[in-house]
């Protein structure tokens, strides 16, 4: 099969990112002698330079990492909670009915940075100074822009001049948005980095000691008091177009850390796929594999029209129980044994009918669990919105350019260590710039609902239903894979077809990662404004004619995006000794590297 690039192979150590220069900040750490938990944050910490637009430090992230020592695979949740002031009568009390998609309202409790120091405390081998180098100095002296992030920025150049001038000040050098391939720094970012690296250095002590003062020294020093006194003395304007302050507080920083869990998980054929809880979409990956067992996938054609309609057809319905069911296990009881069965994934597998489209919303049901879903109130919004982009994580692909998204990152060294790490959130468009501190806060708040009786209802110390979801798997009961993409809503879309293809086809990591592929905008959006398109199916432009022709005749809302439009992946892999790693051809920015 034709490939854009080779599969990355050694044996030494892989990175693959969505930016090459965080891969090869990645690697140069594997180089020093680091494993790959140090790779990672070096990556992590790189990519907010380079992805300004896709992800910063006042973001949030779930991680999937593999110990090798201990044959151990966990989650590490760096998913901020609801503040406490972020009530349903707060939000209403504002005449809101939505959570909005920007501005100080939309955030909770940054957690990218602590996930971090976790991993590097507890998994790592080097100092918190000698993973952030790369980034430092890139904050200092600039990193080059790829187009997309002038773009971007151009999308929002009047909010900034006129209502955000703190975030002007860092993305509108010399009064414009960036030019591709021109630099850009944040050296009060960098200095915010220097400075957390100067106390952690001063509290003397092990490696572990000091990464610990680092983690204080945000959520209890300068970061969470610059923090606090930027949401508390200002009002910005958000996407309701009123000016609002913000609700995150110092103690609500201050209370919150990040913390490990088992990973869920499913058997399907040789592999076992893994995911994180409910309080994530990832679950509905998980849910889209128990309805496609025993479908006889690889006697289909990969680019033909019976695979794409069946796994389209299975997403509809794990995407329809992820709005009845998921919400954050520590206040939600979420059925997940029920919803992975084989019982409950037989009868809604009766639902799928391989000749015509469903136009409908088909949640199911599981007596005592779950909410409502007014799936109509979703597909006005989505007419009231139509030719506008969502606020958040939407598509790459043919809506144009994105309000926001995400980035990803895959490392496996030389031990057989893993990371899968999703980090997002905090983008230069989803708040104003904190002057002190060179850096946004999130905007995951806007996940919530302000009704009650929903598995996703707002309530304080709550998770937000994240779209974030990196991906790990077994393969005969061994370490194998970890990959993800960008793309909010179509993350479990994009790697459910990567896998399926990578499983049932044979292809290589490379070939997975460049077939054509789709998503399905059907079910609700996770963001502002919430809309859903019934039956609306996005393809790249490469697929067969005669397969869009099909897809049309059984019902599907065909639309023909750009050819190579549909998702951002990147994956490692190690199998007898070998590592493997690919990355996304779309947008010219991820690469894998490795030896």
């Amino acid at each position: 099969m034709f490939t854009t690039r080779p599969e990355i192979l050694g044996t030494f150590g892989v990175v693959s990112s969505t930016h090459w220069i965080a891969s090869a900040a990645g690697m140069a750490m594997l180089e020093a002698g680091g494993n790959a938990f140090d790779a990672a944050v070096a990556t992590g910490m790189t990519i907010q330079i380079c992805e300004p637009h896709l992800n910063g430090a006042g973001g949030d992230m779930p991680v999937l990492i593999h110990r090798a020592d201990r044959n151990e695979t966990m989650v590490v949740c760096g998913q901020g909670v609801a503040p406490a002031g972020a009530t349903i009568e707060h939000y209403r009390g504002l005449g809101l009915d939505l959570v909005p998609g920007t501005g100080l309202l939309a955030t909770v409790v940054p957690g990218t940075f602590d996930a971090w120091m976790l991993i590097l405390r507890d998994h790592g081998t080097m100092s918190v100074e000698q993973v952030f180098a790369p980034a430092i100095g890139y904050a200092m002296h600039g990193a080059p822009m790829v187009a997309r992030v002038g773009q971007t920025i151009a999308t929002v150049r009047e909010l900034f001049e006129t209502e955000w001038p703190t975030s002007a000040a860092v993305y509108l050098p010399n009064g414009a948005p960036p030019a591709p391939g021109s630099l850009l720094g944040n050296p009060q970012l960098a200095k915010t980095w220097q400075r957390l690296i100067a106390e952690a250095n001063a509290a003397g002590g092990s490696r572990e000691d000091r990464i610990e003062a680092a983690r204080r020294a945000w959520a209890e020093g300068f970061v969470a008091e610059a923090v606090d006194g930027f949401c508390r003395n200002n009002a910005f304007m958000d996407v309701s177009g009123e000016r609002h302050y913000g609700v995150l507080t110092g103690d609500d920083m201050a209370k919150w850390r990040a913390t490990c869990e088992k990973p869920l998980s499913y058997d399907y054929g040789d592999f076992t796929v893994m995911k994180t809880g409910p309080w994530g979409q990832g679950p509905a990956m998980l849910q889209q594999l128990a309805l496609l067992q025993g479908y006889g996938i690889s006697a289909m054609d990969p680019t033909g029209p019976d695979f794409v309609h069946l796994v389209v057809e299975a997403v509809k319905l794990a995407y329809a129980d992820r709005e009845a069911f998921y919400g954050d296990p520590n206040f939600v009881d979420v059925p997940m044994e029920t919803l992975l069965s084989k019982a409950y994934n037989d009868e809604r597998r009766k639902l799928i009918d391989m000749d015509s489209a469903s136009l409908g919303f088909h949640p199911g049901t599981v007596a005592g669990y779950g909410g409502a879903v007014d799936y109509e109130f979703h597909v006005r919004a989505a007419q009231a919105n139509r030719g506008g982009a969502g606020i958040g994580e939407p598509t790459v692909g043919k809506q144009g350019l994105v309000a926001g998204d995400t980035c990803h990152i895959d490392v496996i060294d030389r031990h057989g260590n893993m990371v899968a790490a999703m980090p997002s959130g905090g983008w230069l468009q989803s708040s104003p710039i904190i002057p002190e501190l060179g850096l946004c806060l999130n905007s995951r708040a806007q996940m919530f609902w302000l009704e009650e009786d929903r598995p996703a209802t707002l309530q304080p110390g709550k998770r937000p239903r994240t779209t974030l979801s990196p991906s790990m798997a077994l393969r005969d009961g061994k370490p194998y894979m970890a990959f993800g993409t960008p793309g909010g809503d179509q993350q479990d879309q994009w790697q459910g077809s990567f896998f399926l293809r990578h499983a049932h086809f044979g292809m290589n990591l490379q070939e997975a990662i460049d077939a054509p592929s789709w998503h399905s905008e059907h079910f609700p959006s996770s963001f502002y404004p919430r809309g859903a398109q019934p039956g609306k199916l996005v393809l790249e432009g490469r697929f067969p004619q005669s397969t869009i022709d099909e897809l049309r005749r059984r019902g599907h809302r065909v639309d023909v995006g750009e050819d190579w439009s549909e998702g951002r992946l990147c994956a490692a892999a190690q199998l007898d000794g070998m590592l493997k790693a690919a990355a996304n051809p779309r947008g010219m920015q991820g690469y894998a590297v490795g030896r």
